[in-house]
């Protein structure tokens, strides 16, 4: 086997090494464009867990690297003079220059040819090569010209950063955050070898700017930087290599090899420097690539497909998390009003990776603190068991439950089965519970098994619900009132989602668009529409107070009549009620104002909005925050975050809370309470999120569906004892909480046993 490495990075010369050691038959050839002893960077950065792989796959390379690395098991984070040491993180610093030294040495010992200072840009010159791996990095000239096969998208970040040296010796692995007149300033600081250390600051665009800064002016740039941290380096100066600002390329490649070439490193895929991960990715799927030419060393393309497959699901993981994370830096101004240990939990639980249990287990002292601060003057307990008060209204604990449609009510009333759903959960201990959707009107629908809230008996069977809750549990009651407007007259979901009735009734909405292809289309609205809807949600508010709910939240989300208005995929009027924002919120602010006035005013008022709609051309960050802003100012207490199902055509980006961050934007932009949702699962996920102040509530859907006792178990886990038990119901603490505890112990017990050895010389 004949094989042509472009690019002499870490990735490509590792690749070599493990293959060649495997294959001492096949010819690898590697041509970098660079000198032996040229560097661009610094230092580079490895955890605990890849030493361990590298361990495994070459002893040699791993003791060579192992004895020039600088070890450290701390992360200090440090703002404006204060600073906080986190321990138990297990990684290590080595210089870029000395671990492509070592790399060398062990290509030359393996017998695979080198070349230096060549620049390829012609692959016909390798017409023979089996295998053509491109890992010529960021700026792959080999992915350039197969740009379309590899479907190659490149995506600008918008903060500006630089890539500095200095003597400063350092202890851990620091964040160092600066504020100035023009904004927060963060250096990404590590030590590497001894008398080293790497320095990325970075910072927004509009700071870069108005500080002066100049793309490849480095002398400037280092006088700058020098007087901005002149505390922090503490006498010693920066160096600079090639130091120019730049903006991060976040890249992604569709599919990863096209005919002989295979793409590896930064040119496949690049990962935010904020989670080190960018040689440990190139290195992790040089192993991978290698496993699979080795395994398959008569089929090329079977090996591309194993490689692709065995890897693409982590590294899109990684991306991901870096993207999370690189966003939080991008967002530093939001962080720093924080206090500063909330600040210091958010930075490191920033890419959702890492839990508050993760960082207890780590280092306690540093959880104390957070907690400490959290609670303030309150009893120390677990954040999701603080209470938390809108207006008059207080709620036992920040646990919600989400609307969720159950689809079983008759004409609109609910029966037995919504009993059992709303009581049991409230029983079961959660602190506010919202109901689904329910609607203003007979018309106002989504199906005919939707709850509705405009007849005197629809007043009368929700106060049986509301009354046994206020009269047997600590928990609160809200009702979520709406309109399904283009989402109406269909089906329920088990009968077929989005399958209109046989016999719909007439639709209305913002545009005439319907919501998906086969749905009816709505007729656009009128004013005299309008004052119809208007009056139907004021009736239905002033029916959720005769029924005893505790706050009313407005429907103004995934894409029904009132959200219909603020996106401008759904609202394309040319009226005064389309176009701009301003114009977009017109309709569903004037609903909300109405209700507003005949709702008691020391009961609470939400809005639950679609903070992304997840397609082209839909709702902007700014346009959510306008939102947000505007129904606060018309008295609106909470804001409900939820995202997408505005049309059909969506591409959600789902994982483990990931919706948290359009909810930590509008609460820490805005300053108005907030609900979060989206794939949460578990107390210490609930936690996590109250903690680095993303949300003030967790709403909890699918988790409560078969687990009413949801909050009961994350209760006893926490070994939390609530005063809300009721007393027929107490006994059970006496088996649920002893056996709850050892649970955890043994989960953390396991956890321990199975965390990478620490590699410290």
């Amino acid at each position: 086997m004949k094989i042509t490495v472009i690019g002499g990075g870490p990735g490509g010369l590792y690749f070599s090494i493990l293959t060649k050691k495997a294959l001492p038959h096949c010819e690898i050839d590697i041509y970098e464009r660079n000198r032996p002893d040229d560097s661009f960077g610094f230092g580079v950065v490895f955890s605990d867990e890849t030493l361990g792989e590298f361990l495994k796959r070459d002893m040699e390379s791993y003791e060579l690297i192992r004895s020039n690395f600088a070890y450290w098991d701390d992360i200090i984070i440090a703002r404006d003079g204060q600073e906080v040491s986190i321990a138990g993180n297990g990684f290590c610093g080595c210089s870029r220059k000395t671990l492509l030294k070592l790399l060398h040495q062990r290509c030359s010992e393996e017998g695979i040819r080198l070349h230096f200072e060549q620049n390829v840009d012609d692959l016909s010159q390798f017409a023979d090569s089996d295998i053509i791996l491109a890992s010529d990095g960021i700026g792959s000239a080999i992915r350039s010209q197969f740009a379309a096969e590899f479907g190659t998208q490149i995506e600008l970040k918008s903060n500006r950063f630089v890539w500095l040296g200095s003597t400063k010796p350092l202890d851990a692995f620091t964040y160092f955050f600066r504020s100035t007149p023009h904004g927060i300033i963060v250096a990404h600081s590590y030590q590497y070898e001894p008398g080293m250390s790497t320095w990325i600051f970075e910072c927004s665009n509009d700071t870069w700017e108005k500080h002066g800064f100049e793309v490849t002016n480095e002398a400037d740039t280092i006088a700058k930087i020098e007087a901005i941290f002149k505390e922090e380096l503490d006498g010693h100066g920066l160096i600079s290599n090639k130091s120019h600002w730049r903006q991060f390329p976040h890249v992604t490649n569709k599919k990863w090899f096209h005919n002989n070439i295979v793409l590896l490193g930064d040119a496949k895929a690049t990962a935010h420097y904020s989670i080190g991960s960018g040689t440990k990715l190139a290195m992790e799927c040089a192993i991978g690539l290698s496993d699979a030419v080795i395994a398959n060393p008569n089929n090329v393309q079977a090996a591309f497909h194993q490689y692709e497959q065995s890897r693409r699901n982590t590294v899109e993981m990684i991306q991901y998390a870096a993207t999370v994370s690189l966003d939080w830096f991008e967002h530093m101004d939001r962080h720093m009003q924080h206090p500063f240990y909330q600040f210091a939990f958010g930075c490191m639980t920033r890419s959702k990776k890492v839990t508050f249990e993760n960082l207890m287990m780590r280092d306690k002292s540093f959880t104390d603190k957070v907690l400490a601060e959290f609670n303030g003057n309150q009893e120390a307990k677990p954040a999701a068991f603080h209470d938390f008060k809108l207006r008059d209204l207080v709620l036992p604990n920040r646990i919600v439950m989400a609307p969720m449609g159950q689809y079983r009510a008759e004409n609109g009333e609910v029966n037995d089965w919504h009993f059992q759903h709303y009581t049991s959960r409230a029983v079961g201990g959660v602190g506010l519970l919202l109901t689904e959707m329910t609607a203003v009107s007979e018309t106002g629908r989504i199906t005919l098994g939707c709850a509705g809230l405009y007849s005197q008996n629809h007043i009368d069977k929700w106060k049986r619900i509301t009354a046994f809750i206020h009269q047997n549990t600590a928990a609160k009651i809200g009702i979520q009132l709406g309109h399904s407007g283009p989402k109406g007259a269909t089906k329920r979901p088990n009968e077929g989602a989005n399958q209109p009735l046989e016999n719909p009734w007439e639709l209305i909405a913002a545009s005439a668009i319907p919501f998906a292809e086969g749905m009816p289309t709505p007729k656009i609205m009128t004013i005299a529409d309008m004052d119809t809807v208007t009056a139907q949600f004021v009736q239905a508010t002033q029916n959720a107070e005769a029924a005893g709910f505790d706050l009313v939240e407005l429907q103004a989300h995934h894409g029904f009549l009132l959200a219909s208005f603020l996106s401008p995929l759904t609202n394309q009027r040319t009226d005064e009620f389309g176009g701009s924002i301003e114009n977009r919120l017109k309709f569903p602010l004037h609903v909300f104002k109405a209700m507003r006035a005949v709702f008691p005013n020391e009961k609470p008022m939400s809005v639950r909005i679609s903070a992304c709609d997840w397609a082209k051309g839909g709702i902007t960050e700014n346009e959510v925050l306008t939102i947000a802003n505007a129904f606060k100012e018309a008295g609106a207490d909470c804001i409900n975050v939820s995202t997408g199902n505005t049309v059909s055509h969506q591409k959600p980006l789902v994982g483990r809370m990931w919706q948290t961050p359009f909810s930590d934007a509008i609460r820490n932009t805005v300053h108005i309470p907030t609900i979060t949702a989206g794939y949460i699962q578990n107390i210490d996920q609930i936690n996590t999120i109250l903690l680095n102040g993303r949300a003030d509530m967790v709403a909890l859907g699918r988790p409560l569906l078969l687990d009413p006792y949801f909050v009961r178990n994350a209760q006893a886990y926490e070994n939390y004892r609530p005063t809300d038990i009721p007393d027929s119901y107490f006994a059970g603490t006496s088996h649920l909480y002893p056996y709850l505890a050892a649970e955890r112990k043994q989960m953390e017990s396991m956890k321990k046993v199975l965390k990478p050895k620490s590699n410290k010389k």
